[in-house]
């Protein structure tokens, strides 16, 4: 059984932990008024010897719960990727009753950043608790010497900091948390979902099984947002098949948005549905059989590839129809001096260095939005609902992501790391358990076809695969920041929220 969170009693004094606010906020979500509790607070985590080693900082939006009823509302436990990004991207751009300000499409408006109410917020049909994992946001771990101070900002990390930098200690931490907070909160009657981006996806799928069977906490649904679910398709190579099928309809549909494609004139559908089956067909034909395809056939399928994602054909032939995402963003608007993002290939920035073979510029769709973030959640809880503490709160630390690490005895030769398998073992331990699974079109990242690819293959039983909803929006990584995905997204949860 996996080590619990150890409860107070006469014998253990209260750890001294940071102090939390707590007030009443009454938001304003699509005309409607929700009085609401915002709790900005740490939770203290144990160690067997009952000290406190750690404390998990969280925000927490809770409605009062209606008297009679047998449950209280959805609580949803929410947190992001990384590793080594706090909550603050779902936080403030799609889930809370407040959001950082964007364009239509995403675009990154003028300074200072601006908080706005936002009308879809999950808030109307669930209470929220935003979790930051140790090390991102505020949470941090308690030094084992008393007289060191805790790590402000996580510019140097120490040894005893490491411990939560791990796959498995990641995720049993949120356990306990979890575990924690339903006893504290008296919420262990409620509906309760898990939800999260990115590698946060993969702690989802994870979590899924762990939360179950290791904590004895009921899920009602889970739900995984441009997940990262198995990590050997992430960064194919010349040997590869599955992470450059998965990822060409991607860069397909971002030439077709910017015009380069020549099938241009098509609709976005049929884009979408012929890069699918061209991906799925001549493409991994062609990176199955390499050299036993004739000339002939190599050249038909690299051409057609050349038309689907607007470049040169001798620039295909030279990457031997393997492009990576990186390459590919630099390659497609490099007439015009511009950089297509990552994670969501529709934005661009200028080429800061268009002379050099390899540019060290930054992505527009990650860097560039990191100040929008950090200065919203920043004036969030500190202006806003008057949270005090002198710790930087952490949007996302790649100290952190630098020294993750896999914490299972492994042979040499078992590299695989995955979650798919824990999100089916999930769905068969609990029978009512719903899972949402969705990605953005113009993802680079964490392509959409991956996850399409997975449900395919993750052999449901019918009653099974009517638990899970696949569904994609227009957008990247963060396809919420696009104000017409964000309704719909908001929209189809609320439907799978009450179904």
């Amino acid at each position: 059984m996996p080590e619990t969170l150890k409860k107070n009693t006469p014998e253990t004094p209260k750890p001294k932990t940071s102090q939390g606010v707590s007030k009443n906020i009454t938001f304003k979500i699509a005309g409607k008024s929700y009085p609401c509790k915002v709790s900005a607070e740490w939770m203290p985590l144990f160690n067997k010897e009952e000290k406190v080693i750690a404390e998990m900082y969280h925000t927490a939006y809770t409605l009062p719960q209606a008297k009679g009823k047998k449950s209280g509302r959805p609580l949803t436990f929410i947190f992001n990727g990384g590793p080594g990004a706090a909550s603050a991207y779902l936080h403030l751009g799609a889930m809370g009753p407040m959001r950082v300000a964007f364009g239509d499409k995403g675009e990154i408006q003028g300074e200072p950043t601006q908080l706005v109410p936002n009308d879809e917020s999950w808030l109307s049909f669930s209470d929220l608790v935003f979790i930051d994992p140790i090390g991102t946001g505020l949470s941090r771990t308690i030094p084992k010497d008393a007289s060191d101070p805790v790590n402000k900002d996580l510019t140097k990390l120490h040894e005893h900091e490491k411990e939560y930098f791990q796959m498995n200690r990641d995720l049993k931490s949120i356990g306990e948390f979890v575990e924690s907070y339903l006893s504290k909160h008296q919420r262990w009657g409620d509906p309760i979902y898990i939800a999260g981006e990115s590698y946060g996806g993969f702690r989802v799928a994870k979590l899924a099984k762990l939360l179950q069977e290791g904590f004895g906490v009921g899920l009602c649904g889970a739900i995984l947002i441009s997940p990262a679910l198995e990590w050997s398709t992430l960064s194919p190579n010349d040997y590869d098949t599955i992470g450059w099928v998965d990822l060409f309809p991607s860069m397909a549909l971002a030439a077709f948005t910017h015009g380069r494609s020549k099938f241009k004139k098509s609709s976005f559908e049929k884009v979408l549905k012929d890069a699918c089956e061209f991906a799925d067909s001549d493409y991994a034909t062609f990176l199955l059989r390499g050299d036993d395809l004739g000339s002939k056939e190599q050249d038909r399928i690299l051409e057609k590839m050349a038309d689907f994602l607007g470049l040169k054909k001798e620039y295909v032939q030279s990457k031997n129809g393997r492009i990576h995402f990186p390459e590919f963003c630099r390659e497609l608007l490099r007439d015009q001096k511009k950089v297509a993002g990552f994670y969501d290939a529709t934005i661009t920035c200028d080429d800061a260095f268009p002379a050099r073979d390899v540019s060290p510029g930054p992505d527009p769709t990650l860097f560039a939005i990191e100040r929008v973030f950090s200065t919203g959640i920043n004036k969030l809880l500190r202006q806003e609902i008057g949270l005090k503490t002198e710790r930087a709160y952490q949007l996302l630390s790649m100290e952190v992501n630098r020294a993750w690490k896999v914490d299972e005895q492994r042979h040499a030769f078992d590299l695989y790391v995955g979650a798919s398998d824990d999100l089916r073992y999930a769905m068969s331990l609990n029978e009512n358990l719903k899972v949402y699974l969705t990605h953005g079109f113009y993802d680079l990242v964490t392509p959409f076809h991956a996850a399409d690819r997975i449900a395919r293959l993750m052999r449901l039983s019918p009653k099974a695969r009517a638990r899970l909803t696949l569904k994609h929006y227009e957008g990247g990584h963060m396809f919420y920041s696009w104000d017409e995905s964000r309704k719909a997204f908001t929209k189809d949860l609320e439907k799978f929220y009450k179904s």
